[in-house]
């Protein structure tokens, strides 16, 4: 167990940077979670912590070791690979105790170890088995016993479970997560991902471009994103682009005019507005800001309806808003229908155009 400090760190690949001065400082025990979509420069930092791959710039620190220029089985790392990466030919004792043998300890330490590895994953007496006789979640476990078997400092976890079916990571990563909490491992995980990352994170990074684009608690970036595209990929958000004209008014490029908390500056913006912030019906009345809406489509999730509805004059394309409510209680609407919906001001997160 170790703090991990990263401290501006950069990639390059000729002209291109894949990483762009990223510093990171991560507690001991902390569950810290990468997050953004593919190519924005995640799994290519966690392979510099790593010691995969050699930075351009910036150093990389666990507890009191600058390990940026060390190999990687230096460093401590317990790294688990999206694709398992175990060897079909060993067993899967033979697999957890790869990295010891690496690192040269004895044989009876070793089986010890091994043994401890599998019955934290809950694989105890499947250590003669081979990795294509065990189901996909049982070989994800067993890459996660391998890791642990070293007894690292950091946990790296590379996309640990896009391989899994839907039900299969529900159940995994509240395994993994649950593990974690009782080993106090420092842990960092890539994915792109927001349900796994809101349900396994104690932290979040979200990136972009190379960039972080904001760091905080699932709640701070869930209730505060920094701008429209953590809105946007955290949770839901319907855009709306506009002006605000004066404080506490913001007028759409349509002409509606929305009442906003008037801490927002004058200028050209975008107004994001959470489904579940939007009141709809009779629950829209005494509201800051109640308007009527033409119902576009309608998407059925199961434990709640979306209603994508169309503002404003209904002969001419407008702002669009998404409401989300139970699919319990009122009858579902249906396409072409008029409803009232209604938020209040402080609903609204508005982002002044750059």
């Amino acid at each position: 167990m170790a703090r991990l400090q990263i401290n501006n760190l950069v990639k390059k690949y000729g002209d291109a940077t894949v990483v762009d001065g990223v510093s990171l400082d991560i507690p001991d025990g902390e569950f810290l979670v990468l997050l953004g979509p593919s190519g924005c420069g995640k799994t290519t930092t966690l392979r510099m912590v790593a010691g995969f791959i050699t930075p351009t710039e910036g150093h990389i620190q666990i507890g009191a070791r600058d390990v940026t220029n060390l190999p990687p089985w230096k460093r401590n790392c317990g790294l688990v690979f999206q694709n398992y990466a175990l060897f079909p030919h060993m067993t899967v004792a033979e697999n957890v105790a790869f990295g010891l043998e690496m690192r040269k300890v004895d044989p009876a330490s070793r089986a010890k170890r091994v043994d401890e590895a599998l019955r934290m994953v809950r694989l105890g007496g499947f250590g003669e088995r081979y990795p294509r006789q065990m189901s996909g979640g049982q070989q994800q476990r067993v890459a996660l016993a391998r890791a642990l078997a070293i007894q690292p400092d950091v946990l790296l976890l590379d996309e640990p479970l896009s391989n899994l079916d839907a039900k299969l990571r529900q159940e995994v990563r509240v395994e993994i997560r649950e593990l974690q909490r009782e080993l106090g491992l420092t842990t960092i995980m890539v994915t792109h991902d927001q349900e796994e990352a809101l349900t396994m994170a104690d932290r979040l990074v979200v990136m972009s471009e190379g960039l972080v684009r904001q760091t905080g608690t699932k709640r701070e970036l869930y209730d505060h994103p920094a701008d429209p595209f953590v809105a946007g990929f955290i949770g839901r958000s319907s855009f709306i682009a506009g002006h605000v004209t004066t404080r506490g008014t913001f007028v759409t490029d349509q002409g509606l005019k929305i009442q906003i908390a008037e801490h927002f500056a004058e200028g050209p913006a975008s107004l994001a507005l959470r489904p579940e912030r939007v009141a709809l019906g009779d629950a829209a009345k005494g509201l800051d800001n109640v308007v009527e809406g033409k119902v576009e489509f309608v998407s059925y999730l199961g434990a709640v309806l979306d209603i994508h509805v169309r503002l404003g004059d209904h002969d001419h394309v407008q702002d669009r808003i998404i409401v989300s409510r139970p699919t319990h209680g009122a009858p579902e609407p249906v396409e072409g229908d008029v409803m009232t919906i209604g938020w209040a001001k402080s609903a609204g997160l508005v982002y002044s155009e750059k």
